[in-house]
């Protein structure tokens, strides 16, 4: 049996400042993610809530050993045909707490031979058994592997978000290309020069000579061949490459390869529909006029005078997430790339899968992998993808300078979703980021810390590192940068600034500047208004100071709150000043009068009850 150690003097290193991990031994090749799995687990949450696309738990069932050791290899093959993970056994699905730990008695050494024996090409993996809070454990590690395994059956599974699916024969032959960089778009076509659209000629002479650098405009002054050549579109034998028909030449029998839709409403019925056969090349810059002539703008100006203008869905995050779909959707599966546009929700769904060993949980970080490499070439000359690697990084920058959400994006074994959410903006982020260092405005790891604050009062490098899709270190780190002085946006809360990852929190200026875009900040009118209306029974006046104080708002906001309260007839204006800390509001016709109550005869007296309902309100409230 292997060696056991402390987690405490092992790999907790990265998240033992906040856990304690003493009543845990674990060998330090276990994943850390593992260990916060199981202590989420032991406080109550299902082990089939903590699996992920590379975390899975089983429980020994009374089936016999054969039935076990097949779950085993299916979970274990799964994890080495995607990007890796962890099985653990001796933990079951429901509920979570302390029973879920049943143990296992399973011997580590014997089951990393049967895994080795059960499966082709053999696969090697590690396993070790650990003790978790008195409970003996099982950690199966299968590492991603260059090859495709298959069970003694053949069976070849693949693990997509928390389910293993097995890959049909023409998907595991698609999946070993797409891990061994072979090129479907390099390949030669059956199409020739003669069999190119003038008007997809015309339009990559126009994206090139409008294009600032040097380069592209020459390469744009080149004859047709020439230009087709240094695209990748033309090969020496004259006929053109896939990516090169792709680009230039119609879909064969009028194939649909764009598809967009137009809704009122996301599930509505789809009031323009638009079938695209045309060279890629067209029918793209036909989808973006389409979306361009249905955008809304809503204008910000930054106070340096500054004009933003805010679109419903950014333009660069649109442009973005369409490319993606035309370069790395898997042409060798039928069907068109489709957009599906309305007001609120902006959807585009590519065929196939990502591409082997991306995955929605490390797309921002994994290293760039164009499923068709000659393809994506050719439209970043042309303008139409970004630099290699920011792709994906310019969509979530954009959406979050707009005010709206992150991308969401998801990957079945048929199809890549990408969803864009559209509405009103709120252009209190773009305000607020738009006065931050100027290096700040493109960093995507600040902008998802900011947007996270919006949502939840305080964040560590560990409630960071899956959002940011980083080491807990490199989220600390980002983290650091924004508490710095010369940035100065959040603070680590006092209980945790000694920990290796601290809370941190917005400081009080973003609070106020950030207003509404900061959600658990927000109070209902009520709320509100019970707050004013205590603070002038006290004192008999307010102001917009007190208001700003009281709230932790900015001075517009607090214009705003006065102004619904005197609409309201509940304040009126009490000083002779029009401006400035003079002017003081207190009770208007409609301030509510305190009610007062008598005791009970039985305990009856002269002196009248002050009814305290408003204060037990507030006081309510304030701890929610």
């Amino acid at each position: 049996m292997a060696r056991l150690v402390s987690w405490e003097f092992g790999c907790a290193a990265t998240v033992a400042a906040t856990t304690n991990y003493s009543q845990a031994q674990v060998p330090v090749t276990v994943d850390p993610s593992v260990i916060q799995a199981l202590e989420a687990i032991y406080a109550g949450q299902s082990a089939d809530s903590q699996e992920s696309e590379t975390l899975d738990f089983k429980s020994e069932k009374p089936t016999g050993r054969t039935e076990m050791e097949r779950r085993l290899v299916e979970a274990t093959l799964c994890f080495a045909n995607a990007v890796g993970g962890s099985t653990v056994i001796g933990v079951r699905d429901k509920p979570g707490g302390p029973d879920a730990f049943i143990g296992t008695t399973l011997d580590a050494r014997e089951l990393k031979q049967r895994i080795f024996a059960l499966t082709n090409p053999h696969l090697a993996v590690d396993v070790e058994p650990i003790e978790f809070r008195g409970a003996r454990l099982v950690v199966i590690r299968a590492p991603e592997s260059p090859e495709i395994h298959a069970d003694a059956q053949g069976r070849a599974p693949r693990r997509i978000n928390a389910e293993c699916v097995n890959m049909s024969p023409a998907a595991q032959i698609r999946h070993r290309e797409d891990r061994r960089g072979i090129d479907w778009s390099a390949a030669s076509s059956d199409r020739r020069i003669s069999d190119l659209s003038s008007r997809a000629l015309l339009l990559a002479w126009d994206l090139l000579s409008r294009h600032p650098s040097g380069e592209r405009p020459a390469l744009g002054r080149l004859g047709d061949e020439d230009l087709l050549r240094g695209l990748g579109a033309l090969r020496e034998d004259g006929r053109l490459s896939r990516a090169g028909e792709l680009l230039f030449c119609p879909a064969p029998d009028s194939s649909t390869r764009l598809l967009y839709m137009y809704r009122e409403t996301p599930a509505g019925e789809a009031v323009d529909i638009r079938r695209f056969d045309d060279p890629l090349l067209v029918a793209y810059e036909r989808v973006m006029e389409l979306v361009q002539a249905r955008r809304r703008i809503t204008p910000v100006t930054l106070p340096m005078g500054q004009q933003l203008s805010i679109e419903d869905f950014p333009n660069l995050a649109v442009r973005e997430a369409l490319t993606n779909a035309v370069m790395h959707r898997d042409y060798q599966l039928a069907g068109p790339v489709t957009i599906s546009h309305s007001p609120q929700v902006f959807e585009i769904s590519s065929p196939g899968p990502l591409v082997a060993g991306v995955t929605p949980r490390n797309i921002l970080t994994h290293d760039s992998k164009p499923r068709n490499a000659l393809l994506a070439k050719a439209a970043r000359i042309l303008t139409l993808a970004e630099e290699v690697g920011t792709g994906v990084d310019r969509i979530y920058r954009e959406m979050i300078l707009a005010g709206k959400d992150p991308p969401r994006i998801d990957s079945s074994p048929d199809r890549v979703l990408v969803t864009l959410t559209g509405g009103a903006p709120n252009t209190r982020i773009a305000h607020f980021v738009g006065q931050l260092p100027a290096e700040e405005h493109t960093d995507v790891d600040a902008l998802l810390i900011i947007y996270t604050l919006c949502h939840s009062q305080s964040v560590s490098a560990l409630d960071m590192e899956p959002l940011l899709q980083k080491q807990p270190d490199s989220a600390r780190i980002a983290l650091e940068r924004l508490a710095d002085e010369r940035v100065g946006v959040i603070e680590p809360t006092r209980g945790t600034a000694r920990r290796r990852f601290p809370k941190y929190r917005l400081r009080e200026h973003a609070l106020r500047e950030l207003g509404t875009a900061v959600r658990h900040n927000r109070r209902s009118v009520d709320q509100t208004d019970r707050r004013i209306i205590t603070h002038v029974r006290e004192y008999r006046q307010v102001n917009n100071r007190t208001i700003r104080n009281i709230f932790d708002v900015d001075v517009e906001r607090a214009r705003s709150i006065l102004a619904d309260l005197v609409k309201r007839d509940i304040l009126i204006k009490t000083s002779k000043a029009s401006r400035g800390p003079g002017v003081t509001y207190g009770p208007g016709p409609s301030f509510p009068t305190q009610t007062r109550r008598r005791r009970s005869a039985a305990v009856a007296t002269d002196q009248p009850a002050v009814d305290n309902s408003d204060a037990r309100a507030i006081e309510s409230s304030e701890r929610s």
